[in-house]
C-alpha cells in the first residue's frame, strides 16, 4: 500500500487551489491542509471505523494527495496498516488524534477526519458510507427535552407503552 506523500512545509508545487483550510490535531504536534473544495465528504458508519474513532460514526472529507500536505509534524505521526482491509489509518503519535484514513483500492486519494478543520472545506457530508453496519445506539434524531437540573443536557425521554406491551 502507498503511504501519504508527506512533505515538510515550504513552497507548494504544482497547482494549487486558492483557498485551502488547514487542520490539526488536539495537541497541535501535526498540522495538515487540503485545497478547497475538498474532493467530497461522507459519514463513515463502519464498525472499523466506528472502532478507530470511538464514536458512532466518523465524518472524513476526501481530497487528492496532490492536494493534500503535512505542514508540520510528519515525524510524529504514527500507521496502521491493516493488510486484510486493504486500509491505513495514521494518528498524532503524542495525542492520538485520528489523522488520515487511506484505502489501496484509492491510492491517489487520501480521508481526514472533518473535525480536524476549524474552517469550511467547501464539502458538505451527504453521502452516507456502511449504513448497514450503523450501531443500534447511534442518536437517530429522535424527539429531546431538557434534564431538568443539568443545562445543556438534553435527554430521550422514554416511549410510553401500551397496556399489555412487553418490554
Amino acid at each position: 500500500m502507498n503511504g501519504v506523500h508527506m512533505r515538510r512545509a515550504g513552497p507548494k508545487t504544482g497547482k494549487a487551489s486558492a483557498v485551502q483550510a488547514q487542520g490539526r490535531c488536539v495537541c497541535g504536534e501535526v498540522a495538515l491542509e487540503i485545497d478547497v473544495p475538498a474532493r467530497w465528504a461522507w459519514h463513515d458508519h463502519s464498525a472499523a471505523s466506528r472502532h478507530a474513532q470511538g464514536a458512532a460514526y466518523a465524518t472524513y472529507v476526501g481530497s487528492y494527495r496532490s492536494r493534500f500536505r503535512i505542514l508540520k509534524g510528519a515525524d510524529s505521526i504514527s500507521r496502521f496498516e491493516d493488510a486484510k482491509a486493504g486500509t491505513a489509518r495514521s494518528f498524532c503519535a503524542r495525542c492520538g488524534t485520528p489523522l488520515l484514513y487511506e484505502r489501496a483500492r484509492s491510492p491517489t486519494m487520501v480521508n481526514i477526519p472533518r473535525a480536524l478543520f476549524a474552517t469550511r472545506t467547501g464539502r458538505e457530508p451527504r453521502y452516507h458510507m456502511s449504513l448497514q453496519e450503523k450501531a443500534d445506539w447511534t442518536y437517530a434524531g429522535e424527539a429531546l427535552a431538557p434534564l431538568k437540573g443539568y443545562p445543556g443536557v438534553m435527554w430521550a425521554r422514554p416511549r410510553r407503552r401500551k397496556p399489555g406491551e412487553g418490554l
